[in-house]
């Protein structure tokens, strides 16, 4: 018996060694947007995710654990093994992501993608995150690597562009501590050598799983119960020197008292290099806007280091030497040659596996997994225009005309980016553990259970150097409000306020700051965040509780459990910030939490099997019922119908409920000001886009004092907004199913392939309005009940904010098809060929904005501002030839063209000139690899042919970092070399 199971978990580490393809298988601006709180430019940034996933409960999904080689038995004899398996067609039955009983993956009525650990590392790719967003099912709703401007360095993905807050991650089917600044699972914390394979449940797992699975499930299974060693080394480089990474990974596990027990210990470091933009000749200079004409170009920011002065009779430069001339469109600053294209990332882990079974009944076990993770990315120096919001300090800062040496004369308005204070730099640590403890085994008769106890904790720290502290600067320029505490006050000359200020250097705003002076004026921020998961799972399960008492009748089987967790999170800004003191974005305390406690029930039942016309017929039902202590009770449910008529042909069909309570950031998050990518309606570029609306949008601007066809807002795309949370949100509930068919026929051995179509529909959905969106409804008169959300600077007509807080502002309807193909032929005893394409087609993708209002239709569509889109098509193709221990493969991805959209409408060409749309993108990778007693040699090459991203006007890289980022680094090559021992 013994011999028996080491050999099936001898076959399965052996499968997964070669790589055997396993493969079974849009955004709106609001319902997946990530709270992003960017930093300003000021101009467009993705930012920081204050809402995101939220909490709940996950399946009794045990884990596929690959053996190790013992040492009775070679690589070789390992590998003749698993061939003569695969050749037989032997299907193994193991538990799959989306139910809570064992099946075999063409047999499972849900749709479950598997990826092997050699289709992750083959790419080259040296975090999780940045692989799946190959899949043609993850959507750009997520944060990525390549995403710059206050992500805080962490990689969360997203199904189906229904946001990162609606996914839930599992490790091992088990929950883990999420990050506490995104509030969601960090991908780049997760050593990619440890994973033995990743399932994505393409359809809704809320009633198996916990109510944040509203679009799916990621669950990641590690290595574990090793008996060998491993080392593995890779390294790789860009073809113009940049953008290294560097990985060193390695395992050791032991056996003990004759196999009974097991330790297993893992450890990796990775360090991944940024890019800069400046290296990147696309991406540098920024184009801010899409003109109507060539002449309406603009490139970089309106606010220069030398200080741009605006008075009501002119607008100036200074010329730093205390002098003013006219400003040009020459004189606005290029601020994409100091910025960060991709994060820096370190990242080191450490994972400790312990089992020992006593008897088949106690087998108890501890598992521990460790990430600290480091990002740093810079940004162009802060800019200064006033103060940011709750601050009581200048709204606008302006020289008075009798200023000493102010060359205007009259009151100016002074807009001024502070070079003296250096690049901002923004560096993010995260520690992140998780332990569990448990016991599982058999009670009786089948019946088996799985008793655990997780803890979880991540803290992050996040140091913003250079962000100013404004009431020092005002100190340094001899500036004083002649009314304190009133942001509207006037400003007059006293030099008294420097002087009586220890450190203070008086200074003339029309020149540069000398070094004391910058000391003294600039500030270092530091904010910290706290997330603390407890959670109690029992699961219990048996495959085989009774026999059908008919003719070709299967067997029911039944999985139950209960779990009881509570979810804490904190944010404490920094002091300095949270007054308002500082230049940088406003912040504010959040705090929260909440527990819950779940019970759920699936039952399982084969109807015939082996009869006429039913080769298989199974249903599935599963339902879960919560007590929240913040909402109460709440039931979701799924039903699933398998049906095989034949052994080559299989249908099924999946019909289920979600539920969500909206999370900490959502509930209690603290009002904090964030640079929204959106363009003040005002704009005279802006305002000449409504085409048949401009003559309303001009009036309305107008009324406010604004000539919309000379006004430029000063923020270059971006729009200053304020985010928070709303207590008073009421959870959103979905509906999800899918249909669809897997063929593998017998007369064609090795292939797989399935069609789904897939349907979500939410309701009452959680989100907060695109600022674009807020205002163009109010200027273009569509809804004027937006216009009490906008505030202006009564000196300058400038936006003051935007406020836009969570709200459950709608529903969303989203469909599509999915095409997946995998094919396995051995051509010759020593020539293996493989083939592996998943495809999806987006069929709609329609969100409402209010309750009642008007259903938008994004598919198809970029959000060109944000830099989110739902392409009609995305294609992810592999064909791989393996020929003895040589091995080569060819990836091609594929994304569809975007028209580009603002929110409510698509853009239209004006003039013969302005860009509308993106084209498709292919990109092409290739792997080499070769086996050599114990060593494993790989080499590649990712985007072969060095294919640039498409441009896109989202003013902050002249493309859409979440859509097209695995292209910012361009060609790249790896190398990677591994011994077992």
């Amino acid at each position: 018996m013994i011999l028996h199971r080491r050999r099936e978990l001898l076959l399965c580490a052996s499968v997964l060694a070669m790589g055997l393809d396993a493969t079974a298988s849009a955004n709106a601006q609001t319902a997946t947007s990530t709270h992003h709180r960017a930093s300003s430019h000021r101009t467009p940034t993705h930012a920081k995710t204050a809402a995101t996933t939220k909490v709940t409960t996950q399946a009794p999904v045990q884990t596929v654990t690959p053996a190790a080689t013992t040492p009775a038995l070679s690589a070789q004899v390992n590998r003749r093994r698993a061939v003569a398996s695969i050749d037989s067609s032997r299907s193994e039955s193991v538990v799959v992501t989306g139910s809570a009983l064992s099946t075999s993956n063409n047999q499972n009525a849900n749709p479950v993608q598997i990826i092997t650990s050699k289709q992750i590392e083959q790419t080259g790719v040296t975090t999780l995150g940045d692989y799946l967003q190959r899949l043609p099912s993850i959507g750009s709703s997520g944060t990525t690597n390549s995403q710059t401007n206050g992500t805080g360095g962490a990689s969360c993905t997203d199904i189906r562009n229904l946001g990162q807050n609606r996914v839930l991650v599992l490790v091992d089917g088990k929950r883990a501590t999420i990050n506490g600044n995104n509030s969601c699972f960090d991908m780049n914390t997760i050593n990619v050598h440890q994973i033995a394979s990743v399932e994505i449940l393409k359809d809704g797992g809320s009633e198996l799983y916990g109510a944040d699975a509203v679009s799916g499930v990621i669950n990641i299974k590690l290595r574990h119960n090793l008996s060998d060693g491993n080392i593995t080394v890779r390294g790789g480089i860009t073809d113009v020197g940049d953008g290294q990474t560097g990985m060193l990974s390695g395992y050791k596990g032991w056996n003990f008292d004759h196999g009974k027990g097991n330790v297993t210990l893992t450890g990796s470091y990775m360090t991944q290099s940024g890019i800069k933009q400046s290296s990147r000749s696309w991406a540098n200079p920024v184009q801010v806007n899409d003109p109507l004409n060539a002449s309406s170009i603009s490139y970089g920011s309106s606010i220069p280091t030398a200080g741009r002065f605006i008075t009501d009779s002119g607008d100036y430069v200074a010329t730093g030497t205390g002098g003013v001339r006219d400003f040009t469109k020459a004189d606005r600053y290029n601020y994409g040659q100091n910025q960060s294209l991709t994060n820096s990332l370190t990242n080191a882990t450490l994972g400790f596996d312990a089992h020992y079974d006593i008897n088949r009944h106690f087998t108890p076990y501890l598992n521990f997994n460790y990430s600290h993770r480091n990002s740093s990315t810079t940004m162009a120096p802060m800019p200064v225009s006033g103060s940011i919001y709750p601050s009581t300090l200048p709204t606008a800062l302006y020289i008075p005309a009798d200023y000493p040496g102010n060359p205007t004369g009259e009151d100016a308005y002074m807009y001024k980016r502070m070079a003296e204070w250096g690049n901002r730099r923004n560096e993010n640590a995260s520690d992140t553990y998780t332990g569990i403890a448990g016991v599982k085994g058999e009670i009786t008769h089948g019946w088996n259970y799985d008793l655990s106890y997780t803890y979880g904790w991540n803290q992050v720290m996040n140091q913003l150097s250079g962000v100013g502290n404004y009431s020092k600067l005002l100190q340094t320029y001899g500036l004083e409000q002649v009314e304190p505490g009133n942001a509207d006050s006037a400003l007059v000359y006293n030099p008294s306020v420097c002087n009586a200020s220890a450190g203070c250097v008086l200074s003339s705003p029309f020149t540069k700051l000398s070094s004391a002076a910058a000391a003294y004026s600039n500030y270092t921020a530091h904010d910290h965040y706290y997330y603390q998961l407890r959670d109690l799972n029992l699961r219990i399960n048996n495959n085989h509780v009774v026999h059908m008492p008919w003719n070709h009748g299967g067997d029911l089987g039944i999985a139950l459990g209960m779990e009881h967790r509570g979810e804490q999170l904190a944010y404490h800004p920094d002091a300095l910030v949270e007054s308002g003191q500082t230049l940088t974005n406003s912040a504010s305390y959040t705090g929260g939490g909440f527990n819950v406690t779940e019970g759920y029930l699936e039952g399982k039942a084969t109807l015939l099997h082996n009869a006429f016309l039913a080769k298989d017929l199974t249903i599935d039902a599963q339902g879960r019922y919560s007590a929240y202590n913040t909402f109460g009770g709440a039931k979701n449910w799924k039903a699933s119908i398998n049906w095989a008529p034949i052994q080559d042909i299989r249908f099924r069909a999946t019909l289920g409920t979600s539920y969500r309570q909206p999370n900490v950031y959502e509930l209690y998050g603290g009002q904090s000001l964030g640079y929204a990518s959106a363009t003040d309606p005002c704009d005279s570029v802006q305002a000449a886009s409504y085409g048949a609306k401009s003559a309303t949008v001009a009036a309305t601007c107008a009324k406010q004092g604004i000539n919309s066809s000379s006004f430029t807002s000063a923020y270059s795309g971006q729009t200053p907004t304020l985010y928070g949370g709303n207590s008073k949100l009421k959870p959103e509930t979905g509906r999800t199913y899918t249909i669809g068919t897997v063929i593998t026929p017998r007369w064609i051995p090795g292939l797989s392939a399935s069609v789904e179509y897939w349907h979500y529909t939410l309701k009452n959905m959680i989100s907060y309005l695109s600022s674009q969106y807020i205002m163009d409804q109010c200027y273009t008169g569509a809804n004027t009940n937006y216009c009490s959300a906008i505030t202006r600077v009564a000196s300058t007509g400038q936006i003051n904010s935007v406020t836009s807080t969570y709200a459950n502002i709608g529903g969303l309807k989203t469909s599509g098809i999915d095409f997946d193909l995998d094919y396995r032929i051995r051509i010759t005893s020593h020539d293996v060929l493989t083939l592996s394409n998943n495809f999806q087609q987006l069929v709609s993708y329609l969100q409402q904005n209010e309750v009642g209002g008007k259903w938008y239709n994004y598919a198809g569509r970029m959000f060109y501002q944000s830099g989110t889109g739902n392409p009609r098509v995305r294609d992810y193709a592999t064909v791989g030839w393996q020929h003895g221990p040589v091995g080569i493969t060819y990836m091609m991805n594929y994304m569809g063209g975007m028209r580009w959209n603002d929110g409510t409408s698509d853009l239209t060409r004006a003039n013969g000139y302005g860009r509308t749309s993106t084209p498709g993108i292919f990109s092409h990778d290739v792997t080499v690899n070769y086996r050599w007693r114990t060593w494993n040699f790989q080499a590649g090459v990712t985007n072969i042919f060095d294919k640039k991203p498409p441009f896109v006007a989202s003013s902050t890289e002249n493309s859409a970092a979440a859509l097209y980022g695995s292209l910012y680094q361009g060609r790249y090559v790896f190398l990677q070399a591994g011994v077992n021992f």
